[in-house]
């Protein structure tokens, strides 16, 4: 998997500021909207950590365009991040997830309702390990029973 970062981008991103200087953010995001909310997090100067499987975000792959074969709409959604490989199923690697929530200001995940339960790392567990943690869980189809939950209640 090609390197995201260039020596450049890395002393660029120790120098910033911003009123979020301070602050880490765990992202254990993919996509978009995810990618999008620590981005602008990172634009503000939290120092994000972008966490990905080994086989890497889908967006790497988004082309055309790309740069030195990396998707740009990937460079773009990631920049200001740090990233880091981590295999749930590897119990090293897992503990090493814990520890990032456990150190983390701000968790912020978009996996299938439920997705990161098997692992620890829904909000319960993280609460658990980081009681001051800003727990921030998006879907595009919320965590109930889908869209039409509301079909058959009255309004209100």
């Amino acid at each position: 998997m090609p390197e995201q970062d260039n020596e450049k981008t890395r002393q660029e991103a120790d120098q910033r500021s911003g009123p979020l200087d301070g602050l880490l953010v765990a992202d254990f995001s993919r996509v978009l909207a995810g990618p999008y909310c620590t981005m602008l997090l990172g634009d503000l100067g939290a120092t994000v950590i972008k966490v990905e499987s080994p086989a890497g975000d889908d967006t790497r792959s988004w082309m055309p365009p790309d740069r030195h074969g990396v998707a740009t709409y990937y460079l773009a959604i990631n920049r200001n991040k740090r990233s880091v490989i981590l295999d749930f199923n590897d119990p090293a690697d897992l503990h090493l997830a814990h520890e990032l929530a456990t150190r983390a200001d701000v968790f912020v995940e978009n996996f299938k309702p439920g997705g990161l339960k098997r692992f620890g790392l829904d909000y319960d567990a993280v609460q658990r390990l980081n009681p001051g943690i800003v727990y921030a869980s998006i879907s595009g189809f919320g965590t109930a029973q889908g869209a039409y939950v509301r079909v058959n209640e009255p309004y209100g």
